[in-house]
């Protein structure tokens, strides 16, 4: 893992995403590496072509320092970690995003927190000085030993549903980031019964399959599912897969009294 310090302009960046109005990224590079991960997009523009996405990481030591809310719209939601985990293993040397946090706390924005990480609990008394911030734990795979094939330096799923749990007892808002959903491999139910009661809302992302994660995500289905190569192989464009399973989960979570949002955008364009 190449770990390198870094010092940045500006940590908050304005979001193109739909449910957030700034993302802080305290690192560049994730070190969990998912094989799904399509982030490493990243990698073009941050001067790291040649390397492969999850060997390493850039540390935004100044992070806390440039964080500057004089043009910042009150109620904007700002969003930890849209192409990286705030609470990755580094955050435990580093601190960058517990120095963040501590930055934004008299301020008192609108904040989420997504992460795949136990790491956060760290940091639970910190977020309960906040009056408006929810946790988001993401889990795409409940199988824990292809979890672990998926992703190789993260929590597993059970671990991640404790994580939930514990931040629950302490009076945080939570929600559950279904993502990325692996078409007969994710097992949607037993997700959404096993974080019942510790969640406010559950999202719903479905796999997003780039020129850059595809060869990685079909190598994993031909060593380990060759039954579904077929459906992977042509999943991008099979729009109405995900059309159907986006109203199966509707009617799933609408029988189960669950909040939910979905995110299915990938699979249509």
């Amino acid at each position: 893992m190449k770990i390198r310090e870094i010092k940045t302009k500006s940590i908050l960046t304005k979001s193109k995403l739909p449910e957030a109005d700034y993302v802080i990224n305290p690192y560049i590079g994730c070190q969990h590496a998912c094989i799904y991960c399509y982030a490493d997009f990243m990698k073009r523009f941050t001067g790291h072509n040649e390397e492969d996405w999850g060997k390493f990481v850039d540390v935004k030591i100044n992070a806390s320092e440039t964080i500057n809310l004089s043009r910042v719209p009150k109620n904007s939601l700002i969003l930890f970690g849209s192409v990286t985990d705030p609470y990755q293993p580094i955050e435990s040397k580093y601190q960058i995003t517990k120095k963040c946090l501590e930055k934004l706390l008299d301020a008192q924005p609108r904040i989420e927190i997504l992460t795949k990480s136990p790491l956060v609990l760290r940091d639970v008394e910190l977020l309960k000085k906040f009056k408006n911030l929810r946790v988001g734990i993401s889990i795409g795979i409940f199988d824990e030993k292809l979890a672990r094939k998926l992703e190789p330096y993260v929590a597993s799923p059970n671990q991640r549903i404790e994580t939930l749990r514990k931040l629950d007892e302490a009076g945080i808002q939570t929600y559950l980031f279904v993502s990325p959903i692996f078409p007969e491999i994710s097992d949607i139910s037993s997700l959404l019964d096993s974080t019942k009661g510790y969640v406010g809302e559950v999202m719903f992302e479905n796999l997003n399959i780039r020129a850059n994660n595809r060869e990685r995500i079909l190598n994993f289905i031909k060593k380990n599912k060759p039954e579904l190569e077929e459906l992977y192989v042509g999943l991008s464009k099979n729009k109405s897969y995900w059309r159907n399973l986006e109203r199966e989960i509707v009617q799933e979570c609408e029988d189960k009294g669950i909040k939910y949002k979905m995110f299915f955008n990938h699979g249509e364009k």
